[in-house]
C-alpha cells in the first residue's frame, strides 16, 4: 500500500485543518457547555467543498475519494468532534443519494446538501426498539392510491437521529413490505414535511453541540419519487450507508485521540512534581507510549478500510476491524488522558474531559463495537 496521500488528498486534509484550527477550535468548549449547534460552520464547510467529500464535481462535491474524507474528518475532530458528526453524516446521507437517486433527486437534493444550504443531513434509521437490530424497525410507509394522488404516508418513530431537526434532507428508512430486511424501504424526506415532527434534543453526555433527537411521523404524506432506490431496497441501502459510516467514525476517533495525546504531551511537560516534569516519569512516558503506538495503528486501519473503498473493493470487515479498533482506544486513552492531567483533568478548564465524554459514543454509533466484532467473525468464518 502507498502511504503518500496525494496531492489531492493533501489539499483536502488541508483545508480541513485550517479551518477545523481557525474555526472550529476556539469555540469548541462553548459548543460543549451550551449545545449549540453549528449551523454557521457547516454552511461555511459546504462552500469549502467539504460536506460533499466524496460526491462528484457536478453536484458540487470534491470527488476527491473515501481516503481524503477521513483524512479530513479526522481534521476537523481533533478540533471539535460535535461538528464532526454532522459533517460525517451529511456526507454520508448526499453519498447515498448519488449511488442509489434518481437524476432528478440528484439535483434536487445532493447539491443542497453539498452547498451547506440543506445545513445538514440526517439518517433515520434506529427506533427506540431497534437500534443495532435495524431490520427490526416498525416505521411504516403505506402507498396511497393514484385515485387519491399516489405517493405514501409515514406513520411511525424514530429515535437517536443526528442533526434530525436541523437537516434539509433526510433519508428515512419504513417498511413497506414484510417483517425482515426485504421489507424495508428508503425515502427522501424534507425537512418541515407536513406529519413529521422532532422532540426535543436530547441531553447527552458528550457532543453536546451536536443535535440528536426523536422523530415522529404521523401520517406524513410524501411523494411517491420520494423512494430512494426501488421498494424493498432500504436495508441494502442502510447496511450500504453503515459501511461508509464506520470509516467515518474510526476518523472520528482518531481526530479525538490525537487532541487525547497532543493535550497529554502538553502537561506531562509542563507539569512538574517531586522536582521534575511529570514526563521524565517512566509511568507517563508508557502511557503516552501506548497512547502514539495506538493512534498509529488506528490511522492503518481507517487508511486501509478507505483505500479498498475507493478501489472499488469489497471493505464490509476492514470497515469493522478499523471502527471497533479505534473506537475501542480513543475510549483507553482518552481515559488515561484525564488521569495524566491528575485532578485537572476532571475539570473543565482542562479540555481533556470534553475528549472523554466524546469519545465514549464512538463505540456505539454507526453499530456497537458488539456489532462490529460480530460482522468480523462472519466475514472471518466464510
Amino acid at each position: 500500500m502507498d502511504l503518500e496521500p496525494t496531492d489531492t488528498q493533501v489539499q483536502i486534509r488541508d483545508v480541513a485543518r485550517r479551518f477545523a484550527r481557525e474555526q472550529l477550535a476556539p469555540k469548541a468548549r462553548q459548543r460543549d457547555r451550551e449545545s449549540l449547534f453549528p449551523e454557521a460552520e457547516l454552511r461555511a464547510l459546504g462552500e469549502l467543498g467539504l460536506l460533499g467529500i466524496n460526491v462528484p464535481e457536478a453536484l458540487g462535491g470534491a470527488a476527491a475519494g473515501s481516503l481524503a474524507y477521513a483524512l479530513a474528518i479526522a481534521e476537523l475532530a481533533e478540533a471539535c468532534a460535535a461538528t464532526t458528526v454532522a459533517v460525517a453524516v451529511t456526507n454520508m446521507v448526499a453519498e447515498l443519494i448519488v449511488h442509489f437517486g434518481t437524476e432528478a433527486q440528484q439535483r434536487a437534493y445532493v447539491t443542497a446538501l453539498t452547498s451547506g444550504r440543506a445545513v445538514a443531513g440526517a439518517f433515520a434509521l434506529s427506533e427506540t426498539h431497534c437500534g443495532s437490530d435495524a431490520a427490526a424497525l416498525a416505521t411504516t410507509a403505506s402507498r396511497v392510491p393514484e385515485t387519491s394522488g399516489g405517493g405514501f404516508v409515514l406513520d411511525g418513530e424514530k429515535q437517536w437521529i443526528t442533526s434530525g431537526d436541523r437537516a434539509g434532507v433526510l433519508i428515512v428508512f419504513a417498511r413497506t413490505g414484510g417483517p425482515g430486511p426485504k421489507g424495508v424501504s428508503a425515502f427522501l424526506v424534507e425537512r418541515d414535511t407536513p406529519g413529521m415532527t422532532a422532540g426535543k434534543p436530547e441531553q447527552k453526555t458528550g457532543l453536546r453541540g451536536s443535535s440528536t433527537v426523536p422523530l415522529s411521523f404521523e401520517s406524513c404524506r410524501i411523494p411517491a419519487a420520494a423512494l430512494l432506490g426501488t421498494e424493498g431496497e432500504g436495508f441494502k441501502i442502510a447496511m450500504t450507508g453503515l459501511d461508509g459510516g464506520r470509516i467515518g467514525v474510526s476518523a472520528q476517533a482518531i481526530g479525538v485521540l490525537r487532541a487525547c495525546l497532543a493535550a497529554s504531551l502538553r502537561y506531562a511537560k509542563q507539569r512538574r512534581a517531586f522536582g521534575h516534569a511529570i514526563a521524565e516519569f517512566q509511568a507517563i512516558q508508557w502511557k503516552l507510549a501506548d497512547m502514539a503506538t495506538d493512534l498509529a495503528a488506528a490511522e492503518l486501519l481507517c487508511a486501509r478500510a478507505a483505500a479498498l473503498k475507493d478501489q472499488g473493493r469489497p471493505f464490509s470487515r476492514e470497515a469493522s476491524m478499523s471502527k471497533v479498533f479505534c473506537a475501542d482506544a480513543v475510549n483507553r486513552h482518552a481515559l488515561e488522558a484525564v488521569q495524566i492531567h491528575g485532578g485537572y483533568g476532571y475539570i473543565d478548564e482542562f479540555p481533556v474531559e470534553r475528549y472523554l465524554r466524546d469519545a465514549r459514543v464512538q463505540t456505539l454509533y454507526e453499530g456497537t463495537s458488539e456489532i462490529q466484532r460480530r460482522v468480523i467473525a462472519r466475514e472471518i468464518l466464510k
